[in-house]
């Protein structure tokens, strides 16, 4: 009922043509499909790596497509997922609010792939959830600290990605992101750099929930907004919660962009507390005249801030992510 068929993902953005590491033995365990490698599930291989490890394990996917709902625990700790292909490698699943039924938290039950532990890394792998257009249905649900994603694609509908964690600290590099609503939304602070950020329905595509008194939420940086064909009504984002921050910089906009930009999700009196801001877009949808008066258009100075020293203080995603 799950299976869909690899090739019909082909035509994204990403290629994943390219093994991290070539050399199958400087891995810890091996997972394959046909029984080529040290396990035939992802999870079983989690399963068998070490609590809070000295060193980092390495965990290398062939390509497959593997039905499985994977929980990384806390207590996996530097742990790594390294697909052989990210169009071919991949993990899928089809849990949704209604389908979980454990109330009104259920949304929080339907990933796909869910990260707990913190210095979680991962690259060259898709993860789907497969319900459909049904309601909320999470495909990537992340909590831990210091995580970071690398030529993955996440690909679902409402509530694709859930970037969660007070305090956590979460990096996207060159990932391809689709759905329909909320698409992106949780509490973290994340960076989605080079990535493209595709809306299937128009709808919203961030729902930050940024925690008081927290400086960063999601920064958006050199990101891609596409659509699908002849939408014009996506919003940029809207407040899950009253202290929402979400910037975009250095990023192209296509035209189904609203021209305001940015909704208050019907609430007023949230405005004062919302920090959306914009520096240097691009593209049919980029243009700032139309855009609500309580989002911010940046200076060069002040979109200067946003590096990843600075949002990230003592992480460095490239040097740590071996490690």
């Amino acid at each position: 009922m799950l299976s869909i068929a690899v090739g019909v993902f082909l035509p994204f953005y990403l290629t994943g043509e390219l093994m991290a590491k070539s050399d199958l033995g400087a891995y810890d365990l091996i997972v394959a499909k046909d029984g080529s490698g040290d396990y035939n599930s992802i999870q079983d291989a989690i399963d068998a790596s070490k609590a809070f490890p000295k060193e980092r394990v390495l965990i290398f996917i062939k390509s497959g497509e593997y039905q499985e709902k994977v929980r990384v625990p806390s207590w996996n700790t530097k742990l790594s997922l390294i697909g052989e292909n990210a169009r071919t490698t991949i993990i899928i699943w089809g849990d949704y609010f209604k389908q979980i039924d454990r109330g009104r938290n259920s949304t929080f039950f339907t990933y796909t792939l869910k990260v707990e532990a913190n210095d979680f890394y991962a690259e060259n792998i898709t993860v789907i959830n497969s319900a459909g257009d049904v309601g909320q249905a999470v495909a990537v649900h992340v909590e831990g600290d210091r995580v970071y994603f690398e030529n993955c694609r996440f690909i679902g509908n409402q509530d694709t990605l859930y970037a969660a964690g007070e305090n956590a600290r979460q990096y996207f590099k060159d990932c391809y992101i689709e759905g329909t609503t909320d698409f992106i939304f949780g509490e973290a602070t994340a960076v989605f750099e080079d990535c493209v950020i595709h809306s299937k329905k128009n709808s919203y595509i961030t729902a930050a929930s940024t925690n008081e008194g927290t400086e960063f939420g999601f920064v958006f940086l050199n990101a891609e907004l596409t659509a699908e064909n002849e939408l014009d009504k996506v919003y940029l984002g809207r407040p899950w919660r009253d202290h929402a921050k979400t910037v975009f910089i250095n990023s192209n906009m296509a035209g189904h962009i609203l021209p305001e930009g940015w909704h208050n999700w019907s609430r007023t009196e949230a405005e004062p507390a919302l920090y959306y801001a914009e520096f240097n877009t691009t593209g049919a949808g980029a243009s700032t005249s139309g855009r609500v008066e309580w989002s911010h258009q940046l200076t060069e100075t002040e979109s200067g801030k946003y590096t990843l020293e600075n949002i990230f203080g003592n992480w460095d995603p490239q040097a740590n992510k071996s490690k």
